[in-house]
């Protein structure tokens, strides 16, 4: 479990807490914090002056942070890359600032969250656990676990860098049994998988502005309800922003979801996606809202139009408020393979991804994605999603994420 930094308390600093810090178990329909009171959609006017946006929609209450919420530290830089976070880490001891320990979940959620991520990988993990039983250390298993690392999409240069490490680890600790040739498979995968573990940084600006993206059916409406709860059981309120305009179910399923966690949801029926995201900053700013999260309609990276609206709704991001999108992250479904990780390079090279949510992983024999994605474009994986339940999204840990892939 990661730490995150905490400065000495200030009078009106802001919350700052990683997704790490893994909130109690929550009710399907209710967060932990108590919350503002049911607001209806709310429609977004067309491109205009901010003034008329922020007009429109009445301010609610803020949500009140959770009894068990840790002072806050001073806003501190986005963490975009691996490099970033290590120089942030660098300059927190550099200042002496004090580094809290994030406190566990309860044993029992802990327990359900891992089985059920051990569930959801068995596919994956039942070609790669039955190589090392009862084998011999030699060539035929080497091709053997070759085999099931591309089978599971773990792409070619992933596949490459482990089974030369490995063979290096095997030759440099004279290991001589198939059960320490498989735990150094299982150091050399968290070593892969660890620059991929980074914190979602809460609390820099206000409003954090997050920008979500991918191809259809990711999953990308239903990972933001699930999202705007696991925000706001850490005491940030939020607003979304239905910016898949021409999609009327996207509208209707992220109003469900705003319903059902009690935040307002701005939205507009075949305008400019790019209207939408500009008046929702400005209403947040309004309100003195958290953080606002702005879904995009789905699109592939071959739809080259498409991807340019994309870019045009940052930079009217931008234009409402010159810092933001604060997060750009990626939603992609699990199962996809080595098709997620051209979406990933596609997607970044359009936008500068700071984040992946990585969906739709129980039952899938494609686990391995994820080493291919730590391998060729290591962009921080912000979540990572085994079901359709609100629980079954969690923060991605490397270590808890070999362990189920190799138990």
């Amino acid at each position: 479990m990661f730490s995150f930094f905490k400065r000495k308390p200030k009078p009106e600093a802001q919350p700052t807490l990683p997704p790490q810090v893994e909130p109690a178990p929550q009710p399907a329909t209710a967060p932990a914090a108590p919350v503002i009171a049911a607001e209806p959609v709310v429609s977004a006017a067309p491109v205009a002056p901010a003034a008329a946006a922020v007009e429109a929609v009445p301010a609610p209450a803020e949500v009140a942070p959770p009894p068990a919420a840790v002072a806050a530290p001073e806003p501190v830089a986005p963490v975009t890359r691996a490099e970033e976070a290590e120089e942030a880490v660098e300059k927190a001891i550099e200042d002496e600032v004090e580094i809290v320990a994030a406190p566990e979940a309860a044993p029992e959620a802990k327990r359900s969250w891992l089985s059920r991520l051990k569930a959801g990988l068995s596919k994956t993990s039942s070609n790669l656990t039955t190589l090392f039983v009862g084998a011999r250390i030699d060539d035929d298993l080497y091709d053997e676990l070759e085999s099931a690392l591309l089978v599971s999409d773990a792409g070619v240069e992933a596949t490459q860098w482990l089974l030369d490490e490995l063979k290096k680890k095997v030759k440099a600790e004279r290991l001589t049994e198939a059960t320490q040739v498989r735990t150094a498979l299982r150091s050399l995968l968290i070593d892969l998988l660890q620059p991929l573990q980074r914190p979602l940084v809460l609390g820099r600006e206000k409003p954090l502005v997050m920008m979500i993206a991918g191809v259809n059916g990711a999953g990308k409406t239903t990972t933001i309800g699930k999202l705007a709860l696991h925000l706001q059981a850490h005491g940030q309120s939020v607003l979304l922003a239905a910016g898949d305009t021409f999609r009327a179910a996207a509208r209707e399923q992220l109003a469900i979801w705003g319903e059902r966690n009690n935040v307002a949801v701005i939205a507009q029926e075949s305008g400019d996606p790019a209207a939408v995201a500009f008046d929702s900053v400005h209403s947040a700013q309004a309100r003195g809202t958290h953080v606002v999260m702005i879904d995009t309609a789905g699109r592939l990276p071959t739809q080259l139009h498409l991807m340019d609206e994309l870019k045009k709704i940052k930079r009217v991001i931008a234009k409402a408020m010159p810092s933001a999108p604060h997060e750009v992250l990626l939603v992609i479904d699990g199962n996809t393979g080595q098709n997620a990780l051209a979406q990933v390079k596609a997607f970044d090279d359009a936008l500068g991804l700071t984040g992946l949510v990585v969906t739709k992983l129980d039952g899938t024999a494609k686990g391995g994605i994820l080493a291919a994605i730590a391998k060729t474009r290591p962009v921080p994986l912000y979540f990572i999603g085994v079901g359709e339940q609100i629980e079954d999204l969690q923060a991605f840990n490397a270590t808890e994420f070999v362990d189920a892939l190799l138990s």
